[in-house]
């Protein structure tokens, strides 16, 4: 079972950065495509960035592109989300998944649909307000 543990969140004015931490437990980020979701009050969850296994191919809706960077430390087992030049409409929960094993080409269309009901575990988030 992996365990995932978000930190980072808080309340910053638009046009300020945050940045979000990630923890993961095992060799989760080895192996698995990891992404980062956000849900807003009343919206369906959606995928912000996802991240090809081991610190590979980076994937970003289109409002983010430019903005926000998903990186990960592989020794440290943390997978991070910079975001700057925040809007108001950023505002959300912001969660950690993990998107399970996949190897190779398997992994691009996990990766890169970013779509909530292939991710296998999740955190239990951390909020994001822009004000």
């Amino acid at each position: 079972h992996v365990q995932l543990v978000e930190s980072g969140g808080g309340s910053v004015q638009a046009g300020g950065s945050l940045t979000l931490s990630c923890i993961g437990s095992g060799d989760t980020f080895l192996n698995s495509c990891m992404g980062w979701f956000r849900q807003a009050p009343g919206k369906k969850r959606e995928g912000v960035a996802a991240l090809e296994p081991g610190g590979g191919t980076t994937y970003y809706i289109d409002s983010v592109k430019g903005r926000f960077i998903i990186s990960q430390d592989n020794a440290k087992n943390i997978v991070y989300l910079q975001m700057n030049s925040l809007k108001p409409e950023d505002t959300g929960l912001y969660v950690c998944a993990d998107g399970g094993r996949c190897t190779g080409s398997d992994c691009v269309p996990l990766c890169g649909r970013m779509a909530p009901g292939a991710m296998a575990s999740w955190g239990q988030g951390t909020q994001v307000t822009v004000s």
